[in-house]
């Protein structure tokens, strides 16, 4: 399977890796996975969480978009809201690959935790260049407020928002994917019922102000399952995910 690495702005975590299929393109080309992974946005976690689910999107004949961007700490110059902004610039960046054959019509981004987060915020965009047609969100951080008041890693929270809740309402408000519905796409929520990490009720949350909001959200809450099972080709909580994107994988959209 062919990967090239594409910048898509000056910084050196602004940089995505592009993995295609080995197969000859359809007439309109390969769909698209924007990839973009978690690790509550610190500069020691990285895009190399998701390299097997990009080759077995790639395996699946999806064309995988596997985003890296600021972070926290490494001097990686991490926070809110520049590090949404680069979800949002690489997705965007789709767009200038003209000699690759991705069919745009066709993107669908996949986050998992804070990554989820990032690519329910980008799907929230009104101004997008590249329109996501759906999306996946794995064990997603839907509530940055919540999160701060269930005490899940405030210090790094806070942090990345610049300040807490009571000092910054509106930010955090605008942070969390549940103020924002309804998106407007087909999502595909997957949750560990024994998630550690990400509070399993916040999830459910979402889901239900999602749905009642209109947006069409399939909610697959997973009871023997923590917060990593995602991040593994083999596990059935990944298996869940290509077999949702059958809904896009023919060319006629």
């Amino acid at each position: 399977m062919p990967v090239t690495t594409h910048r898509y702005g000056d910084h050196p975590d602004q940089f995505a890796q592009l993995t295609l299929p080995d197969a000859d393109p359809p007439a309109a080309g390969f769909p698209v996975a924007a990839v973009v992974h978690g690790g509550f946005w610190l500069a020691e976690n990285t895009m190399d969480r998701m390299e097997a689910l990009c080759a077995d999107l790639a395996s699946r004949g999806w064309a995988a978009w596997n985003v890296e961007y600021r972070r926290l700490g490494a001097d990686s110059g991490g926070g809110y809201p520049q590090t949404p902004q680069d979800v949002a610039a690489a997705i965007d960046h789709l767009a200038t690959l003209t000699d690759a054959p991705l069919d745009l019509a066709r993107v669908v981004s996949i986050g998992h935790s804070a990554g989820a987060q990032l690519v329910l915020l980008d799907a929230a965009r009104t101004d997008a260049t590249v329109r996501v047609a759906g999306l996946v969100a794995q064990a997603p951080l839907t509530d940055v407020g919540l999160a701060h008041d269930m005490r899940r890693g405030i210090d790094i929270l806070e942090a990345f928002m610049g300040g807490g809740p009571a000092q910054l309402p509106d930010v955090y408000a605008e942070a969390s994917p549940v103020a924002r519905v309804p998106l407007g796409v087909p999502q595909l929520v997957v949750q560990g019922e024994r998630d550690e990490m990400v509070p399993p009720p916040m999830v459910a949350d979402y889901v239900r102000a999602a749905q009642e909001a209109g947006d069409d959200v399939t909610a697959e809450l997973r009871p023997d399952d923590g917060h990593f099972e995602h991040l593994d080709p083999a596990t059935e909580a990944w298996a869940v995910v290509p077999a949702w994107l059958e809904r896009f994988s023919g060319a006629e959209r």
